[in-house]
């Protein structure tokens, strides 16, 4: 995706219209527009020129983030120059314009209040000259209302541009209610003077009350404040990127021919040898060649705890050396260290747009036309009903002030960039704004068992010596363990390196061994102090030692946990059994359970067999347990899954990636590999599956904010509107003033943005105000009989569920039918799934909750 700086907007109006444009340019396949953070993504084969100019033709400025073409080096060279121009970009430089706007504004409005309501309303005293000087008092206030429309002249230059191009923003309705406000006024002053002239006091009177110069002026200024407010907040959703980026080092201390020297780090190149003392940050992502020492990490992972490193370690840039003196070469610079990957991410979210966000984006394309020509109708309306020129223009200029396209255009956005913004902070990286839309939604979630449940290094579990074999007492476990590590030492197997990990860990001496032999498949042989050493599986060893019952038994037991039972001899004996296994991660079955207890199906696949899975699922306390699954096979069962709902698959290997693909929502484990991760929608830093349900709560108060911003601004104008144009002036006498209707505006986005911000408050490792299922579900670990499944349940897809009401109504429909034992109804993931206790149809189903005035879309 190119991504181009945009200039000229000034509500969701506009970015509707600059997409509109650009997305008519030939090569162009996608095109979102970020009012937010004025960036526009696009992708496709137009070039920059065609991209650029289809801009400035619909009437406002565009310019490449970036350059397309550059080499790898010109792009590691230029990173930092690159960093520093994005954190210009999100500097906020409109606060400081409209607070200096305001003050000045300000100086000349409240001269103005004293003159017009202040003196007409209060009796407030007036200079001797003005009393009676009814034609001075207007021109007075004619020229300090001119004064503040200089000040403010950009709501008029951008307004009434846009008019001219045929896309009138925000900017034309606020300029045109000032304006006829103004122009209506200057009309009346002029009508003044001829009645001063004729003599006629009373004509005077009367047209001194015409006067809105103090509605024009203070239009201006209470938009300006809610301008200034909402780009106050605007410039806090940006935080979390900003802190990212403040994070990138500036400077690294190179090594090059035998000297230590203090360079840009846009200057290092993959391959040099860098140095890092204690309290120092890492430049560039590297790997350490000399030097152990602990590494603070919670920059990008968000974990506090420091990591250990040592030789052949990995360390990433922006991260912090805390106590040893290490010597790094460099591994990654520039754009593809893991700290501009994380930046890039962010940004790209923040600069594509969630699928709910279409429904504002059509509502807003057509929003300013509509509200104008409801203006014009207002004003003729009440012109026909008799009313006076002065009241018919009040109720035209409020609709036009009241009305806000902002708050629509905002509500997706700002809670997409805080929510993703808090996902980085906590290590949880969401790709695009889609996936953290539909995170919340998954209903399914598949975990691979390797590496994501387990930790993907196998362990030493149990070390089980034969007492008969040893013949002194003492630590018998620790002398087996000696034997192991030193016939494994010579072996490149993964369970040999777990024996030698365990062996270190508890300071076991490891003796040579000679005539070292592998027996693929089976195991290995070798000479220790003069005897025959033996090591493999049961069958192996077996055939030259007579196993006794008991650890037959011992080993089955193993087997059945999971873990793989290692048998070693010595000549004729049998010594014992080390069983190892890939043990399960600490955080799995917490991980698990939480994510059921969301109301998710959670599945596990797996190569094993099913022997040693379903052991595995049992400890994570999974749903089901799909074993036996090559490589190629996972990509089949995760569609398979996808036609009982909503399925996110979790992995980390190259293996995953079609799998990851496949499923609606892909989930890498951070440590996992390249491919894996580029192939997913969601990237785990820490590579901790209790992320995965973190990533689920966050998506799902994410969208329940959207909810509320939407809601919230549809509201607003749907109740605003219609208040000011008078409706209810007839039955009530309710009728608004077009300055209480300009405040209302200019708090109407504040709002929006203020509440996005509620997002950095959610706590998402807190499991307390999950969703609980609605009912129990049984763990499963034998693969379930999907005919019978799919018999027995169905999963509706419902639209225009908003929150529990919405729920209730939709649950007590379903389960008034006979055939219904149980929904599960979910506004969040849009759901309802259908428990039947007997046969009934699709047809029925769909007609009962569409009874509710909720729209089926599917049912599976």
């Amino acid at each position: 995706m190119k991504q181009y700086t945009v200039t000229g907007m000034s509500c969701a109006a506009c970015s509707a219209r600059v997409e509109k444009a650009v997305s008519k340019v030939d090569g162009v396949t996608s095109c979102s527009v970020s009012l937010l953070t004025n960036s526009m993504g696009v992708e496709g084969s137009a070039t920059d020129a065609q991209i650029v100019e289809a801009v400035e033709q619909a009437g406002y400025g565009a310019s490449p983030k970036g350059t397309a073409t550059e080499s790898e080096n010109d792009k590691a060279n230029n990173s930092l120059e690159q960093l520093k121009a994005a954190q210009d970009a999100l500097v906020d430089r409109e606060t400081p314009k409209l607070r200096n706007r305001l003050i000045a504004s300000l100086i000349f409005l409240v001269v103005l209040m004293y003159f017009s309501m202040g003196h007409m309303m209060w009796g407030w005293p007036l200079p001797e000259f003005f009393n009676g000087n009814h034609v001075a008092m207007g021109l007075l206030q004619l020229l300090l209302t001119v004064a503040v429309m200089v000040i403010n002249q950009k709501f008029f230059i951008s307004g009434f541009k846009g008019l001219i191009h045929g896309a009138p923003n925000m900017d034309t309705l606020v300029a045109l209610g000032s304006a006829a406000s103004f122009g209506y006024s200057v009309y009346a002053l002029f009508a003044m003077t001829a009645a001063q002239v004729n003599g006629d006091m009373d004509a005077v009177m009367s047209y001194m009350h015409e006067f809105y110069f103090e509605s024009a002026a203070m239009i201006l200024a209470l938009i300006t404040v809610g301008k200034m407010l909402e780009a106050h907040s605007k410039g806090k959703t940006t935080d979390a990127l900003k802190s990212l980026m403040q994070l990138a080092p500036k400077t690294a201390t190179v090594v090059r021919d035998g000297v230590e020297q203090e360079i840009s780090v846009d200057a290092v190149k993959k391959g040099d040898i860098f140095v890092v003392r204690p309290g120092e940050n890492i430049p560039v992502d590297g790997e350490i060649i000399d030097g152990t020492t602990a590494v603070n990490e919670s920059a990008l992972t968000g974990e506090s705890i420091p990591v250990d490193k040592q030789p052949k370690d990995a360390v990433s840039a922006a991260t912090v050396n805390q106590s040893g003196f290490i010597k790094c070469r460099a591994t990654r610079v520039g754009e593809d260290t893991t700290l501009s990957q994380i930046i890039q991410m962010v940004s790209d979210a923040a600069a594509t747009k969630a699928p709910i966000a279409k429904i504002a984006d059509r509502v807003s394309g057509v929003f300013v036309p509509a509200v104008i020509t409801i203006a014009i109708i207002t004003i003729i309306a009440w012109l026909i009903a008799g009313e006076t020129v002065g009241f018919a223009l009040a109720r035209g200029i409020s609709v036009l002030v009241i009305s806000c396209p902002c708050a629509l255009g905002l509500a997706t956005p700002v809670a997409i960039m805080v929510g993703n913004g808090k996902g980085a902070k906590s290590g949880i990286l969401f790709k695009t704004a889609a996936s953290l839309e539909a995170t919340g939604r998954t209903q399914i979630v598949a975990l691979d068992k390797t590496g994501t449940i387990t930790s993907g290094e196998p362990k030493v579990t149990d070390i089980v010596p034969d007492e008969t074999f040893f013949e002194e007492t003492g630590n018998n476990a620790g002398k087996l363990l000696a034997i192991a590590a030193s016939v494994e030492a010579k072996s490149e197997h993964p369970l040999a390196k777990a024996i030698m990990e365990r062996a270190k860990t508890d300071e076991i001496a490891v003796a040579e061994v000679t005539d070292f032999s592998a027996v693929v498949g089976n195991g290995l042989t070798a000479i220790l102090a003069g005897k025959m050493i033996k090591a493999g599986n049961l069958a192996f060893v077996s055939k030259f030692v007579k196993v006794s019952d008991d650890m037959r038994a011992k080993a089955v037991e193993f087997s059945k946990e999971g873990k793989t039972p290692l048998f070693f001899a010595a000549d004729d004996r049998l010594c014992g059994i080390i069983a190892v296994a890939d043990t399960i991660k600490e955080d799995s079955p917490e991980a698990v359970r939480q994510l059921k207890n969301m109301g998710i199906r959670v599945v596990m696949l797996t190569g094993d067999n099913e022997q040693t899975a379903n052991a595995i699922g049992k400890q994570a306390g999974v749903d089901e347990v799909i074993a036996g699954v090559l490589p190629d096979g996972k990509e089949a069962v995760i569609r398979k899954l996808k036609k009982q709902g909503r399925v996110a698959m979790v992995g980390d290997g190259i293996n995953d990636a079609p799998a990851l693909t496949r499923a609606d929502m892909g989930i890498a484990i951070g440590a996992g590999s390249d491919v894996a991760i580029d192939a997913a929608d969601v990237v785990l830093m820490k590579s901790r599956l209790i992320d995965v349900p973190a990533a689920v709560r966050l998506s799902r108060a994410t969208l329940t904010n959207i909810h509320e911003n939407l809601f919230w601004a549809f509201f607003y104008n749907v109740i605003g509107i219609p208040l000011a144009a008078g409706l209810w002036y007839p039955l009530l006498g309710w009728k608004l003033n077009p300055m209480f209707g300009a405040a209302a505006m200019s708090l109407s986005s504040f709002c929006v943005v203020t509440n996005a911000l509620r997002l950095n408050l959610c706590r998402v490792y807190d499991p307390k105000h999950d969703r609980k299922a609605t009912s129990d579900r049984k763990n499963k670990t034998n693969k379930p009989n999907e005919s019978e499944e799919k018999s027995m349940t169905k999963t509706m897809n419902i639209e225009g569920m908003m929150c529990g009401h919405c729920e209730a109504r939709v649950k007590k429909a379903l389960e008034a039918l006979d055939a219904v034992s149980e929904a599960a109804v979910s506004h969040e993931s849009g759901t309802a799934v259908v428990t039947l206790s007997s046969d009934i149809s699709d047809e029925k189903l769909k007609e009962t909750v569409e009874a509710e005035d909720y729209k089926v879309t599917s049912i599976q």
